[in-house]
């Protein structure tokens, strides 16, 4: 089986081509390096020791879609990550991300349409619970009560794959809601390397420890929560990428629409991570308090007893695995993939 990654160069879509590869698949890969680096493709090779299929595509440009699923006729399924994923950045610029997210996923799925590609797993979100009916959240939990418009632009691709699907049974698609990916591959040859200054946690706090911020911004501690601070699911990017695995090999079971929850069951706090964090890399960072931003909740970790009853999959590093391995990755990769 081909599968198509779009936004493979990027942080997920980079870990995951390795652990597809692994398992036995052949993988064409497609970004515009809007939000990532052509160097990874470099790393790639180096880890995998294949020279993986690429194609530059943005896939909200409708030709260069078009092209790429011409261009590559074995494609079988398609992981789509190709996506802008800040919450605080969404707030800001809400029409660039319905614009990017949903326009990007429709002409993949028209393209999809056109060329009989059945199979599809959605890079989904936990923000799609907003405020969740109960914690640990399960699937069966409300997912339209978005916060942000990043969270909302997942809810609408949701509903258009639940529309897909209806209309068309031969459809198979894996719904994954990520919980809060972080960590880097254990060589420290990938990892995450955001544009600007990062709007997630790890990678400003790892970039902190490098001396590239006086200190590490925390976002409001007047939470309803033990320390004040925002509790999550953090969930090491390998096991993320091996849930894509799983929800492939799903798939070929002609599942119709599945929906799973990948994260831990253990929810850290914001003042947690940092303290694990300084235990990795061996040093005291600094702490500036800041108010809430917008459209943070206070609290949310996954129940992941779906996936692992029935896809076989069950989250295996510790917090103090994925702050080693990020901090790896910063310490030999100050600037990135910039060097």
């Amino acid at each position: 089986m081909a599968i198509l990654v779009t936004g493979g160069a990027g942080y997920i879509g980079s870990h995951t081509t390795i652990e597809l590869l692994n398992a036995g698949y052949d993988v064409v890969m497609a970004d515009n390096f809007y939000n990532s680096s052509p160097e990874v493709l470099n790393r790639l090779k180096i880890i995998t020791g294949r020279e993986i299929p690429f194609v530059k595509c943005d896939v909200c440009d409708e030709q260069q879609v078009e092209n790429l699923f011409a261009s590559h006729p074995e494609i079988d399924a398609v992981i789509h990550f190709a996506a802008y994923k800040a919450v605080g950045e969404s707030v800001e610029k809400p029409l660039d991300y319905y614009q990017n997210n949903i326009g990007g996923a429709l002409c993949v799925l028209q393209a999809m349409k056109r060329h009989g590609v059945k199979n599809f797993v959605f890079s989904s979100s936990a923000t799609v619970y907003g405020e969740p009916e109960r914690i640990p959240s399960d699937e069966s939990c409300a997912a339209n009560g978005a916060t942000n418009p990043y969270g909302w632009t997942k809810v609408m691709q949701e509903q258009i794959l639940t529309d897909l699907c209806k209309s068309d049974p031969e459809m198979n698609v894996a719904i994954l809601r990520y919980f809060n990916p972080i960590g880097a591959h254990p060589s420290g040859l990938i990892g995450e390397d955001p544009n600007g200054v990062p709007n997630n946690l790890l990678p400003y706090v790892a970039q902190a420890a490098i001396g590239k911020h006086p200190s590490v911004r925390v976002y409001g501690t007047d939470y309803p929560t033990p320390d004040g601070t925002g509790v999550r699911d953090y969930i090491h990017v390998v096991d993320l990428a091996r849930g894509h695995v799983a929800a492939v090999k799903k798939l070929a079971e002609k599942c119709g629409l599945v929906v799973y929850n990948l994260g831990t069951g253990v929810g850290y706090s914001v003042f947690q991570v940092i303290e694990a964090f300084e235990k990795a890399c061996g040093k005291k960072l600094e702490r500036n308090i800041l108010p809430r931003r917008a459209g943070d909740i206070a609290e949310n970790y996954a129940n992941p007893t779906k996936a692992r009853e029935e896809l076989g999959w069950v989250a295996q590093y510790t917090i103090e695995d994925m702050c080693a391995h990020a901090w790896n990755w910063q310490s030999k990769n100050p600037n990135g993939y910039k060097e």
